[in-house]
């Protein structure tokens, strides 16, 4: 299976491939993880990935796709991939399929998981991380045992630049005003999947497989 999931930051998108995973056997690619490998490195492209991130703004179509195919071509992508965060324009989209159509390959579904601003808010507002372990808490649905403090670490939690509200209301308008045209293109190739996101995590996920059975078959 090669599945894309879509939704804005917050949904719940790599909460569900982790589940999605297990059932179908395929890695889970998350763009925002290849983002944060990039700043980690600390080369000249991960000192720009770091500063769009930060204010944001979507990191550029040309830097996105060949993080992509390099990834995609690697030998545990065979048999699939479930991507969590691209495509995310149009743009990524017609790539992502010229990419698969040099491979002889195509999409199977693209799961669009639809979700409020407001439960966007509560839920990116909440998380926190240990910087140095890379746990991560919600402090509404998955929190620590002790106030902001790493289980494993005893140190004290980070709220990510990106989690802010004032930058997570930013990221939810430009994701509604750049990848609304992508609902359309899908829903034309007649891949399009779509989920209340806004509903609990275990109804999510029997919605999803119930929905992806019926494309296998």
């Amino acid at each position: 299976m090669r599945i894309v999931l879509l939704g804005a930051p917050g949904a719940g998108k790599g909460t569900l491939a982790k589940d999605l995973i297990k059932f179908f056997g395929v890695p889970h690619i998350s763009t925002g993880d290849m983002f944060r490998e990039a700043v980690s490195s600390g080369s000249e492209l991960g000192k720009q990935v770091e500063q769009i991130l930060k204010s944001g703004a979507l990191v550029p179509d040309e830097i996105v796709n060949k993080l992509v195919k390099e990834r995609i071509s690697r030998q545990d992508c065979e048999n699939g991939f479930i991507f969590d965060g691209y495509p995310r324009t149009l743009q990524q989209a017609l790539a992502l399929d010229e990419m698969l159509k040099s491979m002889n390959r195509k999409l199977d579904a693209v799961l669009h998981l639809k979700v409020s601003e407001d439960v966007v808010v509560k839920r990116l507002t909440s998380r926190r991380i240990c910087l140095k372990c890379g746990k991560i808490y919600n402090l509404l649905s998955m929190p620590p045992k002790e106030d902001e403090l790493c289980d494993d670490c005893k140190i004290k939690l980070n709220q990510r630049d990106d989690d802010r509200e004032d930058v997570v209301r930013k990221r939810f308008r430009v994701y509604n005003e750049l990848t609304a045209p992508l609902i359309d293109y899908y829903k034309q190739k007649g891949i399009l999947l779509e989920l209340d996101s806004d509903a609990n995590h275990e109804t999510v996920v029997e919605e999803a497989l119930k929905a992806l059975r019926k494309v296998r078959r």
